[in-house]
């Protein structure tokens, strides 16, 4: 039993009260009790290979604001760490691969991902789980995730983070034969870790395609997007009776939101660069009511208050005068409340305070005209 669950209900295109919100990224370096527990844990890898420490940090958001989902506390690397690619976080620099994927001999070698491996995560999400529930119910759902197929291969192949992931991009077009090889791995791997997170008690699970925007037109639907289609075709989308929504999200993949209304997720993250009208509009011509997740820019985190609450109100006016998803529902049903991408490290936690206040007086507000 779920003492909120607007996010759930939302994310299945359901009425709500009000507008569920989470922030990607919510349980971060701009919480100072994130990096208290962080010091205590010694490094990011102590943090999140450590179940006590990741359910600790996963709920700390919760605990601030009032936020109407949890999102297990990783990272998108731990499957090639699992792969034996050997992850490091370097201070200053951020993860890397001691055994990148540069020669054909590295491929042939590349196996799916161990789940024993992973373990310490499946534990984490039972941990948390278990700490969310409160007077004999759960305080708000729990979302599972993993980066898609084509994100991991960047950095698997590249060795770290990149502007341009140029080792990736150069494979995929030299040799498209060895980037399907890495990608059918790693839609095999994601799928199976996706699952087990499931059977750990994830209730909601999300893709994050961070790097799928950096391929051309054709490449992307040809490479990240049929990736991302095959692993949705292998998830639950029920568990023990209960559904299981699953988000997909490409930053800077606006341009391509009819091509990802067909791969079967449940709901479409977006970053800054489409409104959500416009976006309920293309779906619903699409015969395509699908939910939407997003999609206000992190900076606008570093505005006083009341320009916070005036730009997440303008988000909200935007989709209220969309079409609803079908009859009966407000415009603004079918909707989660969340950034176009990660928080910033640097973002006041008071601003949190002040989108958090805004999205639900303002959503409130709508629903009762």
């Amino acid at each position: 039993m779920l003492l909120n669950d607007r996010f759930l209900k939302a994310c299945l295109g359901e009425a709500v009260d009000q507008t569920p919100l989470w922030l990607m990224r919510q349980a971060g370096r701009y919480l100072p009790e994130y990096n208290a527990t962080r010091a205590r844990a010694g490094s990011f890898l102590g943090l999140a290979k450590n179940p006590a420490y990741a359910t600790e940090v996963t709920l700390q958001p919760l605990d601030r604001y009032p936020l109407d989902a949890a999102i297990l506390f990783s990272d998108i690397l731990t499957i090639p760490d699992a792969m034996g690619l050997g992850l490091k976080f370097t201070a200053g620099e951020g993860p890397s691969f001691e055994h990148p994927l540069r020669t054909e001999d590295d491929v042939k070698k590349l196996r799916v991902a161990d789940m024993d491996q992973l373990k310490y995560v499946f534990e984490a999400v039972s941990e948390i789980r278990k700490a969310l529930i409160q007077y004999g119910k759960q305080r708000v759902p729990l979302i599972g995730f993993s980066g898609s197929p084509w994100t991991l291969a960047c950095y698997m192949i590249d060795g770290s983070s990149a502007d341009d992931f140029r080792h990736a991009k150069t494979m995929m077009f030299s040799r498209p034969d060895l980037m399907q090889q890495i990608l059918d791995i790693n839609i095999q791997s994601v799928a199976n870790y996706l699952i087990e997170q499931v059977k750990a008690g994830a209730q909601a699970l999300m893709i994050f395609d961070t790097w799928g925007g950096m391929l051309p037109d054709g490449w992307y639907q040809r490479v990240s997007l049929a990736a991302m289609q095959k692993v949705i075709a292998l998830l639950p989308r029920e568990y023990e009776g209960q559904k299981i929504p699953v988000i997909m999200f490409t930053k800077g993949g606006a341009i391509w939101l009819n091509d990802m209304a067909q791969i079967g997720a449940d709901v479409i993250a977006m970053d800054w660069t489409m409104s959500l009208s416009r976006a309920r509009k293309q779906l619903l011509a699409l015969n395509k009511p699908l939910a939407l997740q997003g999609n206000l820019d992190p900076l606008i985190l570093f505005s006083e208050p009341e320009q916070i609450a005036r730009q997440a109100s303008l988000l909200l006016d935007d989709l209220a005068s969309a079409p609803p998803l079908k009859a009966g529902l407000h415009s603004l049903d079918g909707h989660i409340f969340n950034l176009g991408h990660g928080i910033s490290q640097f973002t006041p936690p008071e601003s949190v305070t002040a989108l958090s206040q805004a999205v639900i007086k303002h959503s409130r507000s709508l629903r009762s005209k």
